[in-house]
């Protein structure tokens, strides 16, 4: 029996993180997931004070 090398990380860009969140909530709310992404891409927080919990 042979060992096999460990397979090499993957890193996930944020753009297409951005785009599996706006796809999913388009398919949730019925709201365009091109709109969805350009407001998330922009930055702007509806709720500034909050923070994610880490």
């Amino acid at each position: 029996m042979t060992r096999q090398p460990k397979a090499a990380k993957r890193t996930i860009s944020k753009d297409r993180i951005r785009r599996s969140v706006a796809s999913s909530c388009a398919i949730e709310t019925g709201e365009s997931s091109n709109l969805i992404e350009a407001r998330l891409k922009s930055g702007e927080r509806r709720f500034p004070q909050l923070t994610l919990a880490r």
